[in-house]
């Protein structure tokens, strides 16, 4: 069974990017919005002196998964383009920061949301990534088999 395409009324034709289980993606990216803003908001301002790289990195995380739902919301192939780089910056940042975490555990005095992986937050930094890009290779399949459709039809 084949899935429309569709459009956001008044988006200029932008092609949707949260239907289906891109609706489950764009909820899992803004719980991670919330959770690793609010966290390194709070550890920035109170606990800054402690472990600044770590709370600095749970900061770029936050504003990657920020861009991220964005992108989700936006819709359209620009959005999807940009979506697909940011979710290859978060994938290298979770298996970059995972390694450094387990090699060199005493330069993080304080774990980060991609520390180990993202064990602190059942893995899900891990499996964000791989997910949302694999859904965004799908959605575009899917998106250019509506456009080629309605192109032999017409």
């Amino acid at each position: 069974m084949k899935r429309e395409t569709t459009r956001e009324p008044g988006a200029a034709g932008r092609t949707r990017l949260i239907s289906g289980p891109g609706i489950l993606l764009l909820w899992v990216y803004g719980v991670m919005v919330v959770g690793a803003l609010s966290r390194s908001v709070y550890q920035l301002s109170t606990e800054f002196d402690r472990a600044p790289l770590a709370y600095v990195l749970s900061a770029v995380a936050g504003v990657v998964y920020c861009f991220i739902t964005w992108s989700l919301v936006r819709g359209g192939e620009g959005a999807r383009t940009a979506a697909r780089i940011c979710c290859a910056i978060e994938l290298l940042g979770v298996l970059v920061v995972g390694t450094w975490t387990l090699v060199d555990g005493d330069s993080f005095p304080d774990s980060t949301v991609w520390s180990d992986y993202g064990m602190g937050y059942l893995f899900i930094p891990v499996i964000l990534p791989v997910s949302a890009l694999l859904w965004l290779r799908r959605s575009r399949v899917e998106a250019l088999d509506a456009k080629t459709a309605a192109g032999t039809a017409a």
